[in-house]
């Protein structure tokens, strides 16, 4: 019978932006199977302590507020000679939101385990309401299907390249319950600049607000590609994401990174990302309507979302890895600090047309 092999992390980081939304997440994560890999199980639970008071909140008249969220997972791995599958289950939970989920990976090792392709397929359920109403009440269903189909190709003994290609199916309702949108009249509309203030905005608007409302269909694909070469001291890292969707959005993501050794223990690394996406459809800056005694007349979709809108980002990090443990696997035991700064300028939305944000990680893993 082969030996068992048990791996524990645990994570703490911390994020914060400029408009004014600060996160606090511990984590733990345990695994356990043999030492040879042949199975393995696993489990996670992190915590999410929010605490935001953004601009969208305070055009509403909501007072700052704090909110816990809370997700556990487990999963589970058998492998069998050049075959092997993978099974999770996940649940998050909110005052108002519930999130579960599930899904299955196949993967192979082909051509001696340098031609390794990969099959993957999960499902969430969502459900969102309204803090302190019955879901029963008041609530949205959001049910997403998501299928990867990924390729591991080792070219040489010193240079991996990943493969992948990902398809999503969004069904239900993604409108927020809590956002509510400024209209203006048609002639008003056209003249209300890129992030112009609450106070322009309130101004200047029709009165009243009217509820986001997106589309109840959403489909989106991806394409990706991730080359690593390893030197004597170093790997690096090159990534590249395409992404569009029926909803008119497409992106592209690049990111770049750089791990060097120094010495058995220690080893640093720098990494540096950008993001580039265009608008939705149905984004505007600021949403035109008509009313009289006898007919109104909206936009049939609409959203304050500033992620749908068109954006650009950058983002700049670094981390050290220390080794712990005792020769000759200085890694079983390890410490992780990292941090990230990342700038977002919205180019075309209300209220903000830019932001800052930071992001700081500390981790313990433990392997015996």
């Amino acid at each position: 019978m082969s030996p068992l092999s048990a791996h524990v992390a645990a994570e703490t980081s911390l994020y914060t932006d400029s408009n004014g939304v600060t996160v606090v997440t511990p984590a733990v994560e345990a695994t356990l199977g043999s030492a040879a890999r042949e199975w393995q199980a696993s489990g996670h639970y992190l915590t999410d302590i929010v605490s935001a008071a953004s601009v969208d909140i305070v055009s509403t008249a909501s007072p700052r507020w704090t909110e816990i969220r809370h997700e556990a997972g487990l999963g589970a791995k058998y492998q069998v000679r050049d075959a092997g599958v993978e099974g999770h289950l996940s649940a998050s939970s909110e005052p108002d939101y519930l999130s579960l989920g599930g899904g299955a990976l196949l993967l192979f090792e082909l051509a001696d385990k340098t031609v390794n392709p990969v099959f993957a397929y999960s499902f969430t359920h969502d459900t969102a309401g309204r803090t302190g109403t019955p879901f029963s009440v008041f609530s949205h269903e959001l049910s997403r299907h998501a299928a990867t189909v990924g390729l591991e190709l080792i070219l040489d003994r010193r240079t991996s390249l990943f493969l992948q290609s990902d398809a999503f199916l969004e069904l239900g309702d993604q409108s927020k319950p809590y956002r509510f949108l400024p209209l203006f009249a048609p002639e008003v509309a056209p003249t209300i600049q890129p992030g112009a203030s609450l106070a322009t905005v309130n101004q200047r608007r029709l009165p009243g607000r009217i509820t986001e409302r997106v589309p109840g269909r959403r489909l989106r694909l991806s394409l990706s590609g991730r080359v690593a070469r390893r030197y004597r001291h170093s790997t690096l890292i090159l990534f590249q994401r395409l992404y569009a969707d029926d909803w008119g959005l497409w992106a592209a993501t690049e990111d770049l990174r750089f791990v060097h050794d120094l010495g058995r223990r220690w080893a640093l690394w720098s990494a540096l990302r950008s993001h580039l996406q265009s608008g939705a459809f149905f984004w505007k800056r600021a949403y035109s309507a008509t009313f009289s005694d006898a007919v109104s007349t909206v936009p049939t979709y609409r959203s304050g979302d500033r992620e749908l809108g068109p954006l650009l980002s950058a983002t700049l990090g670094a981390g050290a890895r220390l080794g712990l443990g005792a020769e000759p696997r200085p890694f079983s035991t390890d410490l992780t600090l990292q941090a990230e700064g990342t700038a977002t300028r919205f180019q075309d939305a209300l209220f903000l047309d830019g932001r800052l944000a930071g992001l700081v990680m500390l981790g313990l893993e433990m392997e015996f």
